[in-house]
């Protein structure tokens, strides 16, 4: 299983429900990466979406625990071995995890492969994902070149879980 997630260099991911920025290579990495695949999120994170709706081209699964909760076009589970359960029915490459921060904290545990867009600058935050580079278990295995936008500079990395 796989997670997708744009950090600031102190690993935050996010402010009132919003991304720290938006940066328009790292939204081409993922919606290129995740195109066709699986996507899993938290209601929040969904809710974040343009219109609440479910990301297009995409089977989109969400968790939460509002057992009232449903949206067109997405799969709602409640609970995490019922997430689990769910993600049997696909190919492990397929799936990403692409947030919010609980969904991140629980699901970490369950992938092997992370792609992370490193943005090397401090936002007034109130949302991290774990620090990588601090688990031992996570080794950096790609890194691309440096990429700027307008004054920010960031990379792609690759990190891999080894077993």
């Amino acid at each position: 299983m796989n997670l997708i997630v744009a950090v600031d260099k102190n690993w935050a991911i996010g402010k009132e429900n919003k991304l720290l920025v938006s940066i328009p290579q790292d939204m081409k990495f993922f919606r290129e990466t995740t195109i066709g695949k699986v996507v899993v999120m938290g209601r929040k994170t969904l809710e974040s979406f343009p219109g609440g709706q479910p990301l297009k081209q995409r089977t989109n699964i969400v968790l939460t625990t509002d057992k009232n909760y449903s949206v067109k076009d997405a799969i709602v589970v409640h609970t995490i071995d019922e997430l689990l359960e769910e993600l049997k029915k696909y190919n492990d490459e397929d799936i990403y995890v692409i947030g919010g921060e609980s969904i991140y904290r629980q699901m970490l545990p369950h992938c092997t492969l992370a792609h992370v867009t490193k943005i090397n600058h401090a936002y007034e935050a109130d949302t991290y994902f774990p620090n990588l580079d601090e688990k031992d278990e996570w080794v950096v295995t790609g890194v691309s070149d440096e990429q700027t936008y307008f004054n920010l500079e960031y990379e792609f990395v690759r990190y891999e879980r080894m077993q």
